[in-house]
Formats: C-alpha cells, sequence, structure tokens
C-alpha cells in the first residue's frame, strides 16, 4: 500500500470543498458581527487551512494504514463521503438556480436528482478508491447492493434522529435547536458506521 497522487488530490479537493461550503454559510449568516473577525481573512484561512488539515489527516491514517488497513480505508470512506456531499449541495443548488425553485414537489425532484448523483459518485468513489477494487464484473448487481446499504443507512439516520430528538427530547436544559443537531450529528456517525461496515464486508468484500 503506497500513497499515491489521486489521494492527495482528492483530500486537497475535499479541504477547498469544506472551505467553500463553510465560507459561504459564514457569509450568509452574518458571523462577521458575532465572531469579530473580517470574512474575507476568515475566507483565506479556510481555504489554507482545511485542505492543509485534510492532507494531514489521511497522511496520518495513511501511516497508520500501514498496520491497520481499515484506518486507510475509513478516512478515503469519509472523504467520498465529503465530496459527495458536496455534490449534491452542487447539484441541488445548480438545480433551484436554473429553474428558480426551492420548495414544493419539485424540489423534491431536484433533491432526488442530487441524491441520486452523490450515490453514484459515492459508489464509484468507494469502489475504485477507499477499496481498491477495479474490476468490472457483476457492477450491476454490486451498486444494487451499494444502494441497498446506503438506503438502509439513510433509514437508520432518520431513525436515530426521530428517536433522540422526536423520542428522548432535549435532556439537561439544552436548548430544542441545539439538542436537534445533537440528535443529527449522532444519527450521521451511526449511519456512517453502517454503511462503511456494509460497503467493506457486503459490496466490496473480495
Amino acid at each position: 500500500m503506497v500513497m499515491k497522487k489521486v489521494d492527495i488530490i482528492l483530500s486537497l479537493l475535499a479541504g477547498e470543498g469544506v472551505a467553500g461550503l463553510v465560507y459561504g454559510l459564514i457569509l450568509g449568516s452574518g458571523a462577521e458581527e458575532v465572531l469579530g473577525v473580517k470574512v474575507n481573512f476568515l475566507g483565506w484561512f479556510l481555504f489554507i487551512f482545511l485542505p492543509i488539515l485534510a492532507l494531514a489527516a489521511l497522511w496520518i491514517s495513511y501511516l497508520i494504514g500501514k498496520k491497520f488497513l481499515f484506518i486507510f480505508q475509513v478516512a478515503k470512506f469519509l472523504l467520498i463521503g465529503v465530496l459527495a456531499t458536496l455534490l449534491d449541495l452542487g447539484v441541488l443548488n445548480l438545480l433551484m438556480w436554473i429553474f428558480n425553485v426551492a420548495a414544493g414537489q419539485t424540489f423534491i425532484v431536484f433533491k432526488g436528482i442530487s441524491f441520486l448523483g452523490a450515490t453514484f459518485s459515492k459508489y464509484w468513489g468507494n469502489k475504485l478508491w477507499a477499496f481498491e477494487q477495479s474490476e468490472m464484473t457483476g457492477v450491476e448487481k454490486e451498486f444494487t447492493q451499494f444502494f441497498i446499504v446506503t438506503l438502509i443507512g439513510l433509514g437508520v439516520n432518520l431513525g436515530i434522529t426521530s428517536i433522540i430528538v422526536n423520542g428522548i427530547g432535549p435532556q439537561l436544559g439544552i436548548a430544542l435547536k441545539v439538542w436537534a443537531n445533537i440528535g443529527a450529528i449522532a444519527a450521521a456517525l451511526v449511519g456512517a458506521v453502517w454503511n462503511f461496515l456494509g460497503y467493506k464486508f457486503i459490496v466490496f468484500k473480495k
């Protein structure tokens, strides 16, 4: 196992993509007044720091992965997830911009299209990069398994979120919106664990 150019390129792209997303959220939130930091300066910091951070994290996982391969696979799996999420948001926003629609049934169609695009990108990214499987035989069956695992992961995500937010409810005096975010983060982590195990041991098992 060696660190390849594609590993470096994709990790830097993921870092830049996250920087762009965070910077866009900051611009639209008025955080400049709250943080007391010039947005332009913060943008430069994000676009330089986050790609370096992503590359450093991948490099560390590569070193650990020499002894425990799954660590390097997990790191690449997470980067693929970041890139796919960025693609999902990019396609969704492009469709909303082209058709000037941001709600209703048409929006749901747009979200379905962006989800499918992200799922295709995750499939090929995980197959060719995270789990390094280049054989093309049985791709149809493999993608069907991948899609089913991903849908189950979505169900797990929504289920955990519902249990924490609607079932358990806010605890220790935590505000409802903060608790909702805690539920969403916890659900995302559980869903990510399911997806990784499903991809590794069901979809891309050797």
